[in-house]
């Protein structure tokens, strides 16, 4: 039976969701009620389902930057025109009736349609670390405010100079802010609308501190500090605004501890967080039900093409695959099942099993699998069909040293790419040890350790079955053929026919994973490897890593594959340290 059509993609990206923001707030609906009563007389009936909507308020909504999913445009009009029933989406401002009880309720009712942009606007004063973790945050909070403290720009202006990540967005903060602030013109005090740079989602204002508030903090903590001057301007806000509620965000801990403990409403930018917990990371593979064949068995198909086997299936498990999602069925007293998800259509799917790596015969470069997710590994690094390819897992689970194998052969023995080229985030354990002397290469090399380690036994060989190429090439020829870059200087470059490995991807922020990725150019395989529980950039947790961004975002890609491993196979110490320490 000849091979299905080409595999189609699933959709692996979050769904958009429209939100709605308020045409009204508490404080002005009466107003507006009893101006638009004195001018026009009472409508008929007929108009009252869009005045109904008109007034309604939304209530109830999270802060906006706990939403992960990405959100349709939707913008507040100020003033609409007269219309005797509401637009599609948005109500239409309309004349008036006399007021009633509803009408001038402080909470009206809220409609299906305005559901999700509720309540009062919240005011979100901004610390500056969110600034230069998120330079778009400023626009993450759909319809409430932004303020910013006086003190926040300053610390702005000292952060903007150098080429790291957090000066670019530091500038890139302030560029947006110039171009909010130069819309409005001279008056900011009435706040500049965000949407006005073509950032549709938000649409609130953005307040600056234009004039002095009255700091009176405890004694123990000093007006000196920027920190404190932030809490200052919180508390001050709160007092000036109440009973509206004025929020801060902060990326960093202790200044949170600090604001609860004043009594003030604290709360850590989540916006950049993919996932809420590392646990739901996407795992790549799934375990198929005891029961899969005994349901199953008699609508499955299978046929042979050369030494793989095919088989379609169908049922509720479908829904659940993603393209080049591992499966395996193991039983006591059954055979295994071991295969890949190679095709999506409608609500069946095609398995394709996969190759035994565990085999010494299919040794790739001398590295045979130990477990079953290093199989799942070794086959989705080999296939020439999958350009990108993540790897997590604890320490010894053998991510370096599979990747470097699989390198080795397709460059060396297959000629699929041209070199291997390695990189990492250089993000120190301990205190700095200062400049590195040498070329780009040179400087890192202390940051290669992994690499010269696994070099070093692939030149070797395991007991001696490292294959014919492993025993001919020299450490001269191997290294000739691996090329060490640094992340620094990679903007504006593109990798043809290249094998690219970015070592330590859980310290990379999505950004610079986006960065790296798109380096790719026709012909070349990338491979991110990482574990998120060795985390050391600062403001990056599991749920933000760009690993785990990478991850989530690949999932279901016909042409991108991710495991995560599951066991060590270092040593036996190195396994009861990972699990007791």
């Amino acid at each position: 039976m000849p091979l299905p059509p080409a595999p189609t993609q699933r959709a692996s990206r979050l769904t958009h969701t429209a939100f709605e923001s308020a045409l009204l707030d508490d404080e002005t609906a009466p107003a507006l009620i009893q101006v638009e009563t004195k001018i026009r007389p009472t409508p008929t009936a007929a108009i009252a389902p869009a005045v109904s909507a008109a007034l309604s308020v939304n209530s109830g909504l999270k802060p906006a930057h706990r939403s992960r999913k990405p959100k349709l445009d939707s913008q507040t009009p100020t003033q609409a025109p007269v219309d005797t029933k509401p637009a599609h989406n948005k109500p239409a401002l309309v004349p008036t009736p006399t007021p009633t009880a509803s009408h001038t309720s402080r909470r009206p009712k809220t409609t299906p349609r305005a559901k999700q942009g509720t309540g009062p606007r919240k005011l979100f004063v901004l610390d500056t670390n969110v600034l230069m973790h998120d330079p778009i945050s400023l626009f993450r909070f759909e319809e409430h405010d932004v303020y910013l403290p006086m003190i926040v720009l300053e610390e702005l202006d000292g952060h903007k100079k150098g080429m790291t990540e957090v000066a670019r967005n530091a500038r890139q903060t302030s560029r947006s802010l110039d171009a909010l602030a130069s819309a409005q013109g001279d008056d900011l005090v009435k706040g500049s609308p965000l949407n006005t740079t073509g950032h549709t989602d938000a649409t609130g204002h953005l307040f600056f501190q234009t004039q002095a508030l009255d700091l009176s903090l405890p004694l123990a903590l000093p007006q000196g500090k920027a920190d404190n001057q932030i809490l200052g301007v919180v508390k001050a806000l709160g007092q000036m605004h109440a009973p509206r509620e004025v929020v801060l965000v902060s990326k960093d801990i202790n200044m949170r501890v600090k604001a609860r403990a004043l009594g003030l409403h604290a709360e850590d930018y989540q916006n950049d967080k993919t996932l809420e917990d590392g646990d739901l990371l996407y795992p790549g593979s799934l375990a198929l039900p005891s029961d899969f064949w005994t349901k199953n068995g008699k609508t499955v198909e299978s046929w042979q093409q050369g030494t793989q086997t095919f088989y379609r299936i169908s049922g509720p498990i479908v829904p659940s695959l993603f393209m080049n999602q591992f499966v395996y069925y193991e039983a006591p007293g059954e055979p295994s099942l071991y295969a890949r998800v190679t095709e999506i259509r409608g609500k069946t799917a095609v398995l394709r099993t996969l190759k035994d790596f565990g085999h010494q015969k299919n040794a790739v470069w001398g590295v045979t699998a130990r477990n079953r997710e290093q199989n799942f590994a070794l086959n989705v690094l080999t296939d020439p069909d999958i350009d990108f390819v993540t790897l997590a897992g604890t320490a010894g689970t053998g991510k370096t040293l599979m990747a470097l194998a699989a390198g080795l052969t397709q460059v060396l023995d297959d000629r699929r790419y041209t070199e291997i080229i390695m990189t990492r985030a250089t993000v120190s354990v301990g205190e700095d040890i200062g400049f590195l002397p040498g070329t780009e290469e040179e400087k890192m090399g202390p940051w290669m350790g992994a690499l010269d380690d696994n070099l070093e036994f692939l030149a070797k060989g395991d007991g001696g079955n490292s294959g014919e190429w492993g025993r001919a090439a020299t450490n001269e020829l191997i290294k000739s053929r691996i090329k060490v870059k640094s992340m620094n200087f990679m903007r504006g470059r593109t990798f043809m026919n290249k094998y690219v490995i970015i070592d330590e991807a859980q310290n990379l922020t999505p950004k610079q994973m986006k960065t790296l990725i798109t380096r790719a150019g026709p012909g070349t395989k990338i491979i991110c490897m990482g574990n998120l529980a060795q985390i050391d950039t600062p403001y990056l947790t599991e749920g933000s890593s760009g690993l785990t961004f990478a991850v989530d975002r690949f999932k279901g890609w016909a042409h991108g594959g991710h495991i995560t491993l599951a066991r060590g196979e270092r040593s036996r110490l190195a396994d009861f340290a990972s699990d007791a320490l």
